[in-house]
């Protein structure tokens, strides 16, 4: 521990050991590279893998935290890995979602369409309870954001 407190890897360190005991995450993970922490495990659903999200972000302020924590397959059903291949291929040929990450399962995004009087804070505090991390939301929506105080109505914004 440092002069001051904890530092950044000993809070993310102590956040990932809370939710291990609060979430049934296999594995769960975090790997931190300056203030930018990956979560890795696998989550028994697409709610409890986005609920983790949101615990340690509650729990943890970073610049970004990407979760690629992935979602286990029912017993008994196919393997979940091909299933995205075509969905994959069908994006990639549609001009206009040259923008959205290949890679990216849908399960870690949603979008928020931009209400008249919104702002990128006032939407963070809505989907993260955090005012500040609206730098999130300008990141991940680089390709149609310019300035991260300058957003129109109407606007689909992904939201990590």
């Amino acid at each position: 521990m440092g002069l001051f407190g904890k530092s950044f890897e000993e809070k993310v360190e102590e956040a990932v050991q809370a939710l291990r005991t609060q979430f049934p995450v296999k594995g769960l993970h975090a790997e931190v590279q300056d203030k930018t922490v990956t979560l890795s495990g696998v989550a028994p659903s697409p709610e409890v893998k986005a609920e983790v999200m949101k615990a340690f972000n509650a729990r943890v302020e970073t610049e970004n935290t990407f979760n690629k924590m992935t979602v286990a397959a029912p017993a008994g059903a196919p393997a979940a890995a091909p299933a995205p291949v075509a969905p994959a291929a069908a994006v990639v040929s549609e001009p206009s979602a040259a923008a959205v990450p290949v890679s990216a399962p849908a399960a870690e995004e949603r979008i928020h369409v931009v209400a008249a009087g919104e702002s990128l804070s006032a939407i963070s505090k809505k989907y993260y309870g955090n005012a500040n991390a609206y730098m999130k939301i300008f990141e991940a929506n680089k390709d149609i954001l310019k300035n991260p105080d300058v957003i129109h109505p109407g606007q689909k914004l992904r939201i990590p």
